[in-house]
């Protein structure tokens, strides 16, 4: 590997907004990127965070606080690659009775894994407009955190081997489930009413669209090549707009760059983190980032 041009092994997913880069129609000048191998971006978030394998790679914003509180060699940019409302990710089966969002305490809900994103966003958003207080709800996992430090509280328990959130639900052995962003049984119904509505709502009141995944970079390389960043940052934003994306540019992008573009979301999301006990104080915005990222813009 030349230390004057680097390769930089790269795990991004497939989306609309890196397909111009991952097609390599986009051609960096500093560097080169060496793509991993990727089906489902999330699946490789314990490689990145327990094993420090790439050195750019996208990442959970509640994985990278974790992974920020538990001192791993990554920074981030501020770059979202992945971005979407939260109120349609929850669902039950109405073939059960009706449940509301307001009925919770009490019920068994159902997640991937305690700490992801999603449901950290979820629980969030729950507490604050449906007065829910997430450690009354019995949530059940079927994954572990992506950062082995962390323990799950003692209101979380895992579901059985072989038992799937999708069936469980069906069949009546939990009351709710955070399911992602399909429904994916059709006798199943979304929690909460009017969900693209609500996810409109709030996406305006709290400073634009959640924050899913962004992009995090090896800090020392970061920190010997700010000019790599900036040029790893640049590229991300050209495949964006090569995209040519809806709702760009607006309040209801999801896919922002620059951190004030960011800042009232990463701002939220930092509380929920730490008021549902995923990170062991509150960060500010600008600590999660350097010099050279905290300046980056479009």
């Amino acid at each position: 590997m030349s230390e004057d041009r680097p390769v930089l092994h790269t795990m991004l997913g497939n989306y609309p907004d890196t397909a111009a880069l991952k097609k390599k129609e986009l051609k960096p000048k500093l560097f080169d990127f060496d793509f991993a191998e990727v089906k489902v971006a999330n699946q490789l978030f314990k490689a990145l965070v327990r094993d420090a394998k790439y050195d750019i790679g996208e990442l959970a914003i509640v994985t990278f606080l974790q992974a920020k509180a538990y001192g791993k060699p990554y920074g981030l940019l501020p770059a979202v690659v992945v971005g979407r409302g939260q109120h349609h990710t929850i669902a039950y089966n109405p073939e059960r009775g009706h449940l509301g969002p307001a009925d919770l305490e009490g019920k068994r809900v159902g997640v991937r894994a305690y700490t992801v994103t999603t449901g950290v966003w979820v629980r969030g958003i729950l507490r604050e407009q449906y007065g829910i207080d997430e450690k009354k709800v019995k949530w059940v996992t079927f994954e572990d955190p992506h950062l082995a430090e962390f323990r799950d509280p003692p209101f979380v328990e895992r579901a059985a081997p072989g038992k799937t959130l999708p069936q469980m639900l069906l069949d009546g052995e939990l009351d709710a489930g955070i399911v992602g962003d399909s429904l994916p049984d059709p006798r199943l119904k979304y929690l909460i009413p009017n969900p693209e509505e609500e996810a409109k709502k709030w996406a305006l009141s709290h400073g634009g669209v959640p924050i899913n995944h962004l992009v995090v970079m090896r800090q020392s390389i970061a920190q010997a090549r700010p000019d790599i960043v900036t040029e790893v940052f640049n590229l991300l934003h050209q495949s964006k707009m090569a995209a040519k994306l809806p709702e760009t540019g607006t309040a209801l992008d999801p896919l922002r760059y620059g951190v004030e573009a960011n800042r009232q979301a990463l701002d939220v999301i930092i509380d929920f983190a730490f008021n549902q006990g995923m990170i062991p104080r509150r960060f500010t915005v600008d600590e999660l980032f350097d010099d050279t990222t905290r300046n980056l813009t479009v």
